[in-house]
C-alpha cells in the first residue's frame, strides 16, 4: 500500500526560522529608530495576554515618546512628560505604560505620582439626544440609538454582529465586551430592531461597511455632523454629546427609573460596582416631573412601554395612563 504524502502547500523557505517576535507586526507603525525595542516590548505584552486594544494604546504612547526623546533615557522621558500639556489622567496612563517598558528593558525608573482628577460625566437631556439622533445620517443615527438603548460602549456597539440581533425577542447581545466587562443581553425597542434590520448587510458586522473599517473613522464623521447640527439648531450642548455620553445617559436614566444600582451594574457589564456608583451622583432623587401619555388600545400601550413609559392606571372611560420621568 502506497504511503500518502502530506497535503498542502509548502511553507516559504526560512519563513519559520525567524523568532515569533519578528514575524508578528503591531498594528501601530513605529519609528525606525526605536522599532526593535518597541516591537519587542509589545510582543512581550502580547505574550503576557494583554489585548490588542491595549497594545495599540501602548504602541501609540511609545511612538509619540520616541519622536521627542530617547526611550532608553528615563530622565529625558520624565522631563518630557512633566512639561507636556495634557491632563493628569493622561500623564498617569503614559507613566504606567513607560514603567512597564522600563521593567521589560531593565531600566531604573521611579514612577512620579500623577493622580487623575475625578469628574462627573456629561449627561445630555433626552430631548437633546433624540434631537441629535433624528438629525444624523441613517447609519450613524442607528448606531447612536443602539448605544442610547443598550448603554453599550462605542467599541461594543461597533463589533455588533447580525447574529447578535434577535427580532423575535427584541434583544441585542453584547458578545464582545471591552475593558474586561461581562457579556450581556439587553432588551431594546421594536423600533430600533426595525432600524437595524433596514441597514444594508455588507459584512457579518452590523455597522462595518468592510471588514477593515475602523471605529475612529465613524467617530470623526459623528464629530463633524454633531457640530453642524449644534450650529444649525443653535444648541451648543449638542456638540458636547459623545458616544460615551449616550452610555452615561442610559445608565443615569436606568438608575433614576429603578433605583437599583445592581441592575445598572449588570446592564453596563461592570465587574466592579465602584465603576457604577458614579451614576448615583448624577440623579436627583427629589421630586420627579413626569411626561404623561394616554393609550386607547393595546398597540398604543405597547408602543409607550417600549418607549420607556410606566403604566399608572386605567380611567373609567377605558383609557390607559402612562408616565415617564422628564
Amino acid at each position: 500500500m502506497a504511503l500518502l504524502g502530506r497535503v498542502g502547500s509548502n511553507p516559504t523557505p526560512g519563513a519559520y526560522n525567524k523568532p515569533a517576535s519578528l514575524r508578528w507586526k503591531p498594528r501601530v507603525s513605529i519609528p525606525s529608530s526605536s522599532s526593535e525595542d518597541v516591537v519587542g516590548f509589545l510582543w512581550y505584552c502580547r505574550k503576557a495576554g494583554l489585548r490588542e486594544s491595549t497594545l495599540d494604546g501602548f504602541g501609540r504612547i511609545l511612538k509619540h515618546l520616541a519622536r521627542h526623546v530617547n526611550l532608553n533615557s528615563p530622565e529625558q522621558v520624565l522631563n518630557f512628560i512633566a512639561v507636556k500639556d495634557v491632563s493628569e489622567a493622561r500623564k498617569e496612563v503614559i507613566v504606567n505604560c513607560y514603567a512597564r517598558y522600563c521593567e521589560w528593558k531593565g531600566l531604573p525608573f521611579t514612577k512620579p505620582k500623577y493622580r487623575r482628577v475625578k469628574k462627573l460625566p456629561f449627561v445630555p437631556f433626552e430631548n437633546e439626544v433624540d434631537m441629535l439622533i433624528s438629525a444624523l445620517p441613517r447609519r450613524l443615527s442607528v448606531f447612536c440609538q443602539l448605544i442610547k438603548e443598550t448603554g453599550a460602549r462605542p467599541g461594543e456597539a461597533w463589533n455588533l454582529k447580525w447574529v447578535d440581533v434577535n427580532p423575535q425577542t427584541n434583544t441585542v447581545v453584547i458578545n464582545k465586551p471591552e475593558k474586561n466587562s461581562n457579556p450581556r443581553m439587553v432588551k431594546v425597542s421594536s423600533g430600533l430592531i426595525a432600524r437595524i434590520l433596514s441597514l444594508p448587510r455588507q459584512t457579518e458586522y452590523v455597522f462595518k461597511t468592510n471588514p477593515k473599517a475602523k471605529l475612529k473613522t465613524l467617530t470623526r464623521k459623528f464629530q463633524r455632523y454633531k457640530r453642524q447640527i449644534a450650529n444649525k439648531l443653535q444648541n451648543q450642548r449638542l456638540s458636547l454629546i459623545s458616544f460615551l455620553s449616550l452610555r452615561h445617559f442610559k445608565a443615569t436614566m436606568e438608575y433614576k427609573r429603578t433605583k437599583d444600582i445592581l441592575h445598572v451594574k449588570e446592564l453596563l457589564g461592570h465587574v466592579n460596582i465602584q465603576n457604577t456608583l458614579v451614576y448615583t451622583h448624577l440623579v436627583n432623587l427629589g421630586e420627579t416631573e413626569y411626561v404623561c401619555k394616554v393609550a386607547k388600545n393595546s398597540l398604543e400601550a405597547q408602543q409607550l412601554i417600549e418607549a420607556g413609559f410606566e403604566y399608572v392606571c386605567t380611567t373609567p372611560e377605558g383609557l390607559m395612563l402612562f408616565r415617564k420621568p422628564k
